[in-house]
Formats: structure tokens, sequence, C-alpha cells
């Protein structure tokens, strides 16, 4: 909610002192003669109130009017696709519970998904791999954080008292090109159709090592499609916010100094890893920054107990100066 205060003074003979009107009222006029009539011209519809205080000047009256008007900020409608994971739960969950700078909702894929998270009609079932289910969903909105992505499943049979790793795969249709290309960019084609003013999209660091383990999880090369989704969000000409989140843990935030990087150069420390708490709060505090805006982190933390919890999200966004 924003406060706007103007005071001026004019003259005229016939406002009694210590005057106070309320109303959708404003003042244009700076000089007024003693014969004529007092006259104000409503410049604002919101709550407004006018005082004016007089002194005697020779034959006319000054006085200084103050015009205090209220004007409200509505709150932004963000959709948060992939909603029921477990990353995004907590970031449509913090946007719920700040009702008075935001209206959530989400989009999900299945029904389970949506009682996971006790969503109402404020929450789509939708498969972002068909642009027809993402355009309801879409409607209306301001802003839209992505947290989709493809999830790997483990192979069955495997015995973890025999030693050795697991294998894993990923289902027909839910491959990383279907899923974290595709599928985000059929989400970045329908926000631009929408008007979406912002887009705040979650992916991974390691995107800059083609032989990163991670790409070899079914040969799917998942960082190389997510990659190719947020170089194509960097060119759609909408704000967009990139965060590429560290080893993600299932800990409590706000308790922990955050550090943002770029090219992967935190991947060359011992801080690669962060709680998926803080990449929500990060998400949530990006759509309400400018300095945000149009730039690309690497995010992870410092261990807990070490550094200063992160409170200035502001200044945190101001030592980023990376595009992509």
């Amino acid at each position: 909610m924003a406060m706007m205060t103007t005071t001026t003074t004019f003259f005229h003979p016939l406002l009694p002192a210590n005057t106070c009107k309320s109303g959708a009222v404003a003042f244009s006029f700076v000089s007024v003669p003693r014969s004529s009539s007092l006259q104000f011209r409503s410049l604002v519809s919101n709550s407004t109130s006018i005082c004016g205080r007089r002194k005697f000047t020779g034959k006319n009256r000054r006085v200084s009017v103050t015009v205090s008007a209220t004007a409200t900020t509505e709150p932004l409608t963000v959709l948060v696709t992939g909603a029921g994971g477990r990353t995004g739960q907590i970031v449509y969950k913090k946007l719920k519970e700040r009702s008075d700078q935001f209206v959530a909702r989400g989009l999900v894929r299945t029904k389970e998904s949506k009682e996971k998270i006790n969503g109402q009609d404020e929450v789509f079932i939708g498969d972002i791999r068909d642009p027809a289910a993402i355009a309801p969903a879409v409607e209306g909105i301001d802003a839209l954080v992505i947290l989709t992505s493809a999830v790997p499943q483990m192979k069955p049979g495997f015995d973890p008292s025999k030693g050795g790793r697991p294998e894993f795969f990923f289902e027909d249709g839910a491959y990383p090109e279907q899923v974290d290309w595709i599928g985000q960019k059929n989400q970045i084609d329908a926000a631009k159709a929408a008007g979406v003013k912002q887009i705040v999209l979650v992916g991974s660091m390691g995107g800059t090592n083609i032989n990163h383990p991670l790409n070899s999880i079914g040969n799917a090369n998942i960082l190389v499609w997510k990659r190719k989704a947020e170089q194509y969000l960097a060119d759609s000409g909408i704000p967009y916010t990139i965060i590429r989140a560290g080893g993600l843990q299932d800990k409590e935030g706000g308790i922990r100094e955050l550090l943002v990087g770029k090219d992967d150069e935190l991947l060359e420390t011992e801080t690669r890893t962060i709680a998926r708490a803080d990449v929500a709060e990060v998400c949530v505090q990006a759509l309400q920054l400018e300095e945000a805006k149009f730039k690309a982190l690497d995010l992870a933390s410092k261990p807990e107990g070490t550094g200063t919890p992160t409170k200035d999200f502001k200044a945190l966004f101001s030592q980023v100066t990376t595009k992509f």
C-alpha cells in the first residue's frame, strides 16, 4: 500500500481555520482572490483527506493544504507449475500465506497432487506437454514460477546389500527433452500470450559441463535440455529470473547465508547445496524486486551455523550481474 502526500499554499478568505474535509478531493488552485468562491478539482478517487490551516495576510488568508491519498496495490496473481513437487509445494504455500501480496495458483499433473496440497479451484490439473492444458491456468496471471522437471525412476531389482549403485531411467513420454525443454517452452509461450509480466524459472547448476553426472542418468542429458529452456526464456523478451540451484536438501530455511554465483563456479567450492525452503523464498522474493529481473544466478548456501542468515534479498540480487 502506497501513501502520497502533497502540500501547497493558496489564498482564500472563505476557508475556516483548521478545516478538514474527507472525500475524493484534491486541489488545483494556488491563488484565489477574496471575491472568488473556493473550488477544488477531483484528482483522486481513493480514500483522500484535505485539511486547511489559515493565516491572515492582508486581504487574503493564506491556507496550507495537505492532501493525502492512499492508493492500494493489488496482490500479484502468481501461477506455480509443478506445485505438487517438493520445492513447488513450498513456493505455493509461501504465496498462500502472504495473501496480502499474492493470489496463488497452482498447476499439477494429477488429481492426487492437487489433493496433496489441499488445492481448490485455484489449482489446475494439466500436462505441460500439452499447450491447451496450460492456457486456462495462465489466463489472467501476473507472474509464473516454473518448477517442473523430469524425474528419473529407479530400475527395479536393486539390492543395496549387494553394493553398487542403483540405475535410473525415464518413463516413456517423460524424458527431459519432453518435460524440461518442450514442457517449459510451452509454459513460456503460454505465459507470453497471456501477457505475463515476469517468469521465475528454477533449474540446476552444472549446465556448463556436458559431462556432468546428471546428464548420464538414463542417457537423457537433462541439464542440456534445461539449459535450452533457460536460453529460450532469456530470449523471450519477458522479464525473467533464472535460479540454478545447487544440491537440494529437505531442511529448514531462513537460517543460512545464501550465496550467488555464475557459470557453475560454486561447484568448485565446498558450498554446493541449498535447502528447498531457501530456494522457495528466493523465488518469492524475486517476484517483488526489480533487482531480480533479467538475471540468471547459481544459488547455494553456507553450512548452518556459519555466516549470517540472509535477510536482505535486494542486496542478494544486486550482487548478480549475469543475464544468462
